[in-house]
């Protein structure tokens, strides 16, 4: 094709034959339009010369802790940045002066919103704001790596309802960038002034930048004024796989868990159209033919030390995994509106800390959270990679759950979690709402789920890995049955090895938490959910070897 009949698929319209960029073409890592847009993008793009601000104008920088993107808008069905100057990636002004205007009008006076950003004044009349808002680009190349093509996989229909066909789709979107911010001013502004104007901008780039903020992106690593909650947590672990096989610890996992967990617990306590309602009410959403949802709660996930790394089957080389271990880390849930009252703020605050301590009493997060970390706790087993392991670090020891050998605290737990479920959906005041509609797979009920536990005196002493991957007992098995799942079928069991702490009052009065090398050692079954009698008698055959043949009691 001669050079001026070639056009770069971001001039091309976004149809069958041209550019297609959201388009994953499944079982494929090469020949994926994405990359060749993004490689043409960073071919053309300008890498020496830095977009620099006119010197009248103040600058402030900071990095965002995973991706941030700002839809361009400019091909349907695509989100890809705004590009400015230069071929840089771009955060409009426009865009920077709508975020702070929403964070100034609810941190300063009235007169000063009119002051800053313009508007109409107490005697009817527009006034322009002194403040000029020119966006932000990425402080240096950086940005323009492998790490450019992004992907969106919903899978809640998936992995909580009926197991129906969920397929992924591709953004571009700019991975842990520096932005430099500038704005400027009509009219000249004194010192205090100026500290107002970046606070007010801290404020703003707190509750998130761009597109997807609720999931992660956006996000940098301080949250004051619109943190709900925030959680001290550790994790290892399967980190997700880009297209190209490059890995990438993804911080959307936790909306999403934490997402799925709330559609659990709402599905044993109301019908399914409920469940959709109250769920988008609070984690946000969009269906068919409506318009997007702004959800209450939002997260942030920052983890300095985080590494990654790859993990190999030493008994098949080609079977390689990467892994991740986050370190210390911080789990914030935000608040994404701010029109709540003290009392609605403080019942959605205990929500979130029982839908938190839930997640982390029977399962994790991220690619296999509902397994144990088989390297952790099985390392024998090398074939593949599988489970995770998560862990309350120091600052939120105070979240476990101390129990004792019985386990008592934990069924206790259980019963508060779904009373206090119950309360808490009365709160919503939703009409024409009905009894739980039968057959979604993982709802949480009594006559739906079952938790056995047992005390495990270290990470060696444990049952179940083992019964995942041979038979329990002679001649029963339970491997790669509807129970436990197999490739591309949700199981129905979980498994968790959940650390015991101990909780010691010091001569002084004061509640320390101790750490101690036990275990629960929990398995979270749902057995009837299946129109396969064979499958269904593997499951109370299994329930029944539990209930008699070992010391796993029955919680809830």
């Amino acid at each position: 094709m001669p050079d001026h009949d070639y056009v770069p698929l971001m001039f091309q319209a976004q149809v069958g034959g041209r550019s297609q960029i959201q388009r994953l073409i499944p079982h494929q890592k090469e020949d994926q339009q994405a990359y060749d847009w993004a490689k043409q993008w960073q071919e053309a793009c300008d890498h020496k010369t830095v977009p620099q601000f006119e010197a009248h104008v103040k600058t402030r920088e900071c990095r965002f802790t995973w991706r941030m993107v700002t839809n361009s808008g400019q091909d349907a069905g695509v989100i890809r940045p705004v590009i400015g100057d230069r071929g840089w990636a771009y955060f409009p002004g426009s865009s920077m002066k709508g975020a702070f205007l929403r964070a100034c009008k609810q941190l300063c006076p009235a007169d000063e919103v009119l002051q800053f950003c313009g508007g109409k004044g107490k005697d009817g009349e527009l006034h322009p704001g002194v403040l000029r808002f020119h966006g932000g680009y990425p402080k240096n190349a950086e940005w323009l790596n492998d790490s450019l093509v992004d992907i969106v996989h919903p899978q809640e229909d998936f992995q909580t309802k009926d197991q129906s066909s969920h397929s992924p789709n591709i953004l571009i979107s700019l991975h842990q960038p520096t932005f430099v911010f500038g704005i400027s001013s009509t009219e000249p502004l004194i010192n205090d002034q100026w500290e107002t104007v970046w606070k007010v901008w801290q404020a703003a780039l707190e509750r998130g930048l761009g597109s997807r903020v609720s999931a992660g992106y956006g996000q940098i690593s301080t949250h004051s004024g619109n943190k709900l909650i925030g959680f001290a947590l550790s994790g290892e672990g399967q980190a997700s796989k880009l297209i190209n096989g490059q890995g990438e610890f993804r911080s959307n996992i936790f909306k999403a868990a934490l997402r799925g967990h709330t559609r659990r617990l709402f599905n044993g306590i109301t019908d399914e159209k409920t469940v959709d309602t109250i769920t988008k009410r609070l984690w946000g959403g969009i269906g068919k033919g409506e318009e997007a949802t702004v959800g209450l709660l939002g997260i942030a996930f920052s983890a300095p030390d985080l590494e990654l790394d790859e993990w190999r089957s030493p008994v098949n080389r080609n079977n390689v995994a990467p892994v991740y271990e986050t370190g210390d880390a911080v789990l914030d849930v935000l608040l994404m509106k701010s029109d709540l009252t003290p009392e609605q703020r403080d019942e959605l605050r205990l929500f979130t800390i029982r839908l938190m301590k839930f997640a982390m009493l029977l399962g994790g997060f991220g690619k296999s959270w509902r397994r144990a970390d088989h390297r952790k706790f099985f390392p024998d087993y090398q074939r593949q990679m599988i489970g995770c392991h998560w862990q309350f670090t120091k600052r939120s020891y105070p979240l476990y759950i101390p129990f004792g050998d019985n386990l008592a605290p934990i069924a206790k737990f259980l019963d508060t979690f779904h009373v206090k479920g119950k309360e808490f959906f009365e709160l919503q005041n939703i009409a024409n709402r009905s009894n739980p509609t039968s057959g979604i797979r993982e709802a949480w009920r009594k006559d739906n789920v079952q938790v056995w536990g047992r005390l495990a005196e270290d990470e060696e002493d444990h049952l179940a890995i083992d019964w995942l991957h041979q038979d329990y007992k002679k001649g029963f098995s339970i491997k790669q049955s509807e129970l436990t799942g197999q490739m591309s079928q949700v199981g129905r069991m979980w498994h968790r090895m959940y650390p015991r702490f101990r909780r010691v009052t010091t001569s002084e009065g004061k509640d320390v938490w101790k750490p101690t090398d036990q275990y629960a050692e929990l398995l979270t079954i749902f057995p009837n959910v299946t129109r396969n009698e064979q499958e269904k008698q593997k499951a109370q055959d299994f329930l029944k070897f539990l209930a008699q043949e070992t010391d796993f009691k029955q919680l809830w």
